[in-house]
């Protein structure tokens, strides 16, 4: 799918897609691009749902400390890969 803001900087999404991911998303820029993440209405309840029992009895802050530190560690090997280019 292709598209394109508009004057003020809008994305259009097409129904399709907001059914299918819901209407928040999260836009997360890394150096190669930017992406939309859907946004749970619950998204720690989300996280629970989809890994079962692998991170219970664990908090939020430990759910955003794991995710701060895989998202810089993507965004660093991502940074080397273009640098060797």
């Amino acid at each position: 799918m292709t598209t394109e803001t508009d004057d003020r900087g809008r994305i259009y999404l097409s129904k399709d897609l907001r059914d299918r991911h819901g209407e928040r998303f999260r836009v997360v820029d890394l150096p190669s691009r930017s992406v939309l993440v859907p946004v749970d209405d619950d998204p720690l309840q989300a996280v629970r749902e989809s890994v079962g029992p692998a991170f219970e009895g664990k908090d939020i802050d430990e759910f955003r400390e794991d995710a701060r530190a895989a998202n810089a560690e993507e965004a660093r090997r991502e940074t080397v890969e273009k640098s060797d280019m």
